[in-house]
C-alpha cells in the first residue's frame, strides 16, 4: 500500500539530490564557455555581456563579484605557469614581458578560488601600471615570491594553489576580434621552497 507512494518519492529524491549536485559541480567547474586562451592566461570577455551563456550568468550570480563589461576592460587569469605546471604558494616566479594596449592595468595574486591573497603589512600584494618599472623598450618583469627582490617584486608566501589575476582597464583589446594575436607576460618558475 506504502511501496508506491515510497518508490514515487524515493525517486524524486534522487532527481532533485541529483539535479541540484550535477549543477553545483557544473558550475564550480567552469566560468562559462567562450574562453580565450593566450599562454598561461585565460579570459571570458562575454562573462559580463548580454551574450553571455547561462552557466556564466549563474557563476557571476553565485559569486557576488562586480565584473567588468566588454567596454572596460578584460580579466586574465592564469593558474600554470609557462611550463604548464600549476602555479603554487611555495614557489617563486617571475612575470615578464609586456600587456597589450591599455590604460590601466593590476598584477595580483588570488587562492585557488580567486579570492585575493594579502601580504603582510608593508609588503607589496600587487602591483599595477603606474608602479611597475620597465625596461627602454617597455616591457617589465615582475618578481613573484617569499625573497624580497630588487625592482619589481610581489610577495607570495603561501600553502597551496594559486593564480595570478591580471585586470586591463579601460582597454581596445576587450573589443578586438583578433585577441588571439596579442602578446601576454610570460610565467617563468624561478623555484620552489620545498624542493
Amino acid at each position: 500500500m506504502f511501496r508506491l507512494p515510497a518508490l514515487v518519492l524515493l525517486s524524486l529524491a534522487i532527481a532533485f539530490g541529483g539535479g541540484a549536485w550535477s549543477a553545483s559541480w557544473m558550475l564550480g567547474a567552469t566560468s562559462g564557455f567562450g574562453a580565450i586562451k593566450l599562454g598561461s592566461w585565460t579570459a571570458y570577455p562575454e562573462l559580463q555581456t548580454a551574450k553571455a551563456d547561462p552557466f556564466a550568468k549563474a557563476h557571476r550570480a553565485g559569486d557576488g563579484r562586480i565584473l567588468l563589461g566588454r567596454a572596460e576592460g578584460l580579466v586574465f587569469t592564469a593558474r600554470a605557469d609557462a611550463a604548464g605546471a600549476p602555479l603554487s604558494g611555495r614557489c617563486s616566479y617571475e612575470v615578464s614581458g609586456s600587456t597589450p594596449p591599455t590604460r590601466f592595468w593590476t598584477l595580483r595574486v588570488a587562492d585557488a578560488a580567486g579570492h585575493p591573497i594579502e601580504a603582510a603589512p608593508r609588503f607589496p600584494a600587487s602591483l599595477n601600471s603606474w608602479t611597475t618599472l620597465r625596461r627602454t623598450d617597455g616591457s617589465f618583469s615582475i618578481r613573484i615570491g617569499a625573497t624580497p627582490a630588487p625592482g619589481n617584486w610581489i610577495r607570495l608566501d603561501t600553502q597551496g594553489k594559486i593564480s595570478f589575476v591580471l585586470t586591463l582597464v579601460d582597454t581596445p583589446t576587450a573589443g578586438s576580434v583578433s585577441m588571439v594575436e596579442l602578446d601576454m607576460p610570460e610565467i617563468s618558475l624561478i623555484g620552489c621552497a620545498d624542493a
